[in-house]
């Protein structure tokens, strides 16, 4: 029973306080052992209602999703009150004084049971919008009740189509099925995200989630990085800008120097790659193994046995017997919604560990699959550390591992050795590396300022600078100053566009996969070079070296257990982040980049173009009608 385990736990905690000595380690230690043996009761059991909402999104298992969160919030209370019979702020002992911080380190649980219900109920609305979304009435169909999900309808025209029409009624559908409908939901969660963070001790919630990564101006530091790849950014989305303007010949492009962010392949514009046929610089060499794919029949399960297999031929650990059996690999067919949303799921009883993705067979879908993995050898190499520390030594670094495994996967050498590449391809063909750099710019450096800013714009939101009504405004503004591009339909006050991405709904933070394109290319040259690479470090393929799998073990087996710099000493032996190995790896292209667009003007307006419309909230209007007339 649960309340005697709690009962337990408060009486192993006034071992130490019941002498008078709140400096008992001993004590302390085994109150530490009992917590993590009901961690790992009360945490799979919130993890397996979520799972199955997830899976199965009916109100019938929301309500079982929510009725475990607080079972789990109210597990996380308790414990939190039990830290306080020690004064474990003043331990000597750095292991335990760690675990105890992350304990007491309880979020959302603070808040009252009332307010926990809320936030809570406030979230689900928001992903059940999400998750649920459709979009009707498309230009042609005789049928105008017909409606598309997201996946995989609406991201297959996103990706494919050339027609103008289509795609603007693709992205201003999806904005108006979901983000649209959640700006209540929003400004509720961050009401209450914020006292949350009040009462832990944190200015808002923003700064909650930066005290994560355990980083003095750590803000500074991501402008910093920010700041240190616009150049890259900036010669590619001039020669994006250039062919897509030859592409849509007569369509509106701002004359502010954004492009319209309907054009770039992708509902959010964050990743560029399926513009890759239009401006790979060597079209008669493709590098999207897709086709390849298919003709040799592959399955979602044969996607995943390869990507097992590159994992175990570096030494690392094979998935667990229930991997298989209990994970969702593909869209269920009988009909039920389900968060297609690709994620890696630990349960926290060190031997249940899922994926939940909507597989296709696509090259892109190859990679994700190695990313999804690279999550759950995370899990399955820290299984054995406190469940405190059961995490990336920062959010980044979870992204990162599996990325960094991408990076030697996608390589033309490593494609030809699984026979992915057609016979008459030569890997060392310098112009299909260029392409291959190419496309891997188009997902990396394309993705550089969109997973910069996202987090820029709730930060704004959490420290209240931004309002309910100036949501869409100031996110426009973001997307438009750091990004470049902007919106190719009017936008209004009443719009929530942050909403249509499923990281915002989800309250996911975000600036982790900006870390992570940094810091994979950092990982990524450490592991070449324990690999015994030597030449460009875009040909690099650590494929079958157990020194570099031993090495990235090692670090990955730390968890959360270390401060972050330490985790990165032990893999590249330096102590910061930094961009110059990012650099690095894309030289050619950049110096091909620069010949391309030498007559092309790079950047673009702060603000927003003409495509912006006739005001974006009411407040601007009444401004306008006041300066006219005053």
């Amino acid at each position: 029973m649960l309340w005697k385990a709690c009962a337990l736990l408060f009486f192993v905690a006034s071992i130490g306080s019941s002498f008078g000595d709140r400096n008992n380690i001993t004590a302390a230690k085994i109150w530490l052992e009992e917590y993590n043996t009901e961690a790992e009761k009360v945490r799979p059991e919130a993890q397996e209602a979520s799972w199955t909402w997830n899976t199965n999104i009916t109100d019938y298992n929301n309500r079982l999703k929510l009725e475990a969160e607080k079972k789990k919030s109210e597990f996380d209370k308790r414990s939190y009150n039990q830290t306080l019979n020690w004064d474990w702020k003043n331990f000597t002992e750095i292991n335990a004084k760690r675990q105890f911080y992350k304990i007491a380190d309880i979020g959302e649980s603070v808040l009252p049971t009332d307010k926990f219900q809320q936030i809570t109920k406030a979230k689900s609305n928001m992903q059940s919008v999400y998750s649920k979304a459709r979009v009707c009435n498309k230009p042609g169909d005789q049928d105008p009740s017909k409606c598309y999900p997201l996946n995989p309808t609406l991201e297959n025209i996103m990706a494919k189509s050339t027609d103008w029409k289509e795609l603007a009624w693709a992205w201003e559908g999806w904005r108006n099925e979901t983000g649209r409908k959640m700006p209540d939901d929003y400004e509720k969660f961050v009401e209450l995200a914020n006292e949350a963070a009040g009462m832990n001790g944190y200015t808002d919630n923003g700064d909650y989630w930066r005290s994560w990564y355990e980083t003095e101006n750590f803000e500074k530091q991501m402008e910093e990085l920010f700041i240190g790849l616009k150049d890259l950014y900036k010669l590619l989305h001039a020669y994006a800008r250039k062919k897509l303007k030859e592409r849509f010949v007569g369509h509106p492009f701002p004359d502010s120097g954004q492009i319209p962010a309907h054009l770039l392949g992708n509902m959010w514009a964050q990743s560029w790659g399926n513009l890759f046929t239009l401006l790979a610089p060597y079209p008669g060499k493709p590098l999207d193994v897709t086709e390849m794919m298919r003709e040799q029949n592959y399955t979602t399960r044969k996607m995943f046995d390869l990507s097992e297999k590159f994992f175990t031929d570096l030494g690392l650990d094979p998935m667990p017997p229930k991997f298989y059996n209990d994970s969702m690999l593909d869209k269920p067919e009988d009909g039920r919604d389900v968060v297609c949303h690709a994620s890696a799921w630990d349960f926290y009883n060190r031997k249940d560990f899922r994926i939940k993705q909507c597989t296709q067979v696509t090259m892109d879908w190859l990679i994700t699959t190695h990313h999804e993995m690279g999550h759950v050898q995370y899990f399955l190499q820290y299984k054995d550390q406190p469940v405190v520390f059961r995490r990336g030594a920062n959010p980044g670094f979870h992204e990162a591992i599996g990325d960094v495994l991408a990076l030697s996967v996608s390589t033309p050498k490593h494609l030809k050795k699984i026979n992915l590449l057609r016979p008459n391809q030569n890997p060392d063909d310098e112009e299909l590396q260029l392409n291959f750099l190419m496309n891997q710019a188009l997902k990396k450096i394309a993705f550089i300022p969109f997973g910069y800013l996202i987090d820029q714009w709730r930060w704004k939101v959490f420290k209240g600078e931004t309002k309910k009504d100036e949501y869409n405004e100031d996110w426009w503004n973001l997307r438009c100053k750091h990004q470049g591009v902007s919106p190719p339909v009017q936008r209004f006050n009443t719009d929530f566009d942050a909403g249509s991405k499923f990281h915002v709904p989800n309250n996911t933070p975000y600036i982790r996969y900006f870390v992570s394109y940094v810091i994979q290319f950092q990982f990524h040259k450490a592991l070449c070079k324990e690999a015994g690479h030597n030449g460009p470090l875009h040909k690099c393929d650590i494929d079958q070296s157990t020194e570099a799998g031993n090495k990235l073990a090692a670090m990955m087996k730390l968890g959360s257990s270390k401060e972050w710099p330490d985790a990165m000493e032990a893999i590249t032996g330096q102590r910061k982040m930094n961009v110059s190995d990012l650099i690095e790896y894309f030289a050619p292209l950049e110096d091909w980049l620069k010949k391309e667009v030498k007559n092309e003007t790079l950047g673009w307006d702060d603000q927003c173009g003409r495509i912006w419309g006739n005001g974006m909230r009411t407040k601007s209007i009444f401004i306008a009608i006041y300066i006219i007339f005053h």
